[in-house]
């Protein structure tokens, strides 16, 4: 929904036949919401943003004329790495391997990957159409041009992305929310 709003084509896909198809139903249903309660972000009506996606069952049909793939399964390191080894088999050289991961290493995520100076996290607060941050987190490989398209992308969709220079574990923003709830916690202990 959020590339949606900055007017950008999107093809879903998922590796169960039928969820991504029933995910464009879900995404009609909230697009209407949001635009009835005038929340809909973007210069498109809802139709308009809706007239971009496609779903698919066919992860090739869905890589088509991609330039940048970003995948959104669960946090299990070893799913992330299958989906970017086949991702990677179909896609050229140029397209741009995002991962949503929240706390997952780059070089973790993307240690199966051939090419990795286009990969990086895209590490999106929840959620993402209302809470506009998303922390952008370099392989060690990562080219500086990929993190600039990244960068680019996100404000054009009307994110807020913020670029960490390394990979680092919990990254900055994991980090410093669970310093907030460590000092909550410390605050309601002493009353």
């Amino acid at each position: 929904m959020v590339f949606l709003s900055g007017g950008y084509k999107v093809q879903i896909y998922d590796n169960i036949p039928g969820q991504a198809s029933g995910a464009i139903t879900e995404i009609r249903k909230q697009l209407d919401e949001l635009q009835q309660a005038k929340m809909l972000r973007g210069n498109l009506t809802a139709a308009e943003q809706l007239s971009l996606l496609s779903s698919h069952d066919d992860l090739q049909q869905a890589l088509e004329g991609a330039f940048f793939v970003q995948e959104c399964v669960f946090e299990d390191v070893e799913a992330k790495q299958t989906v970017f080894s086949e991702v990677e088999n179909l896609v050229t050289e140029s397209v741009i391997l995002s991962s949503s991961t929240s706390c997952l290493m780059p070089s973790n995520v993307f240690s199966r990957v051939q090419n990795q100076t286009r990969c990086i996290i895209s590490h999106p607060v929840n959620p993402p159409y209302y809470v506009r941050l998303v922390e952008l987190v370099p392989h060690p490989e990562t080219l500086p041009a990929v993190m600039d398209v990244a960068y680019s992308l996100m404000t054009d969709v009307g994110q807020a992305p913020v670029r960490l220079r390394k990979e680092i574990d919990g990254f900055a923003l994991n980090r410093v929310q669970y310093a907030i709830i460590a000092e909550c916690w410390r605050l309601v202990q002493v009353g």
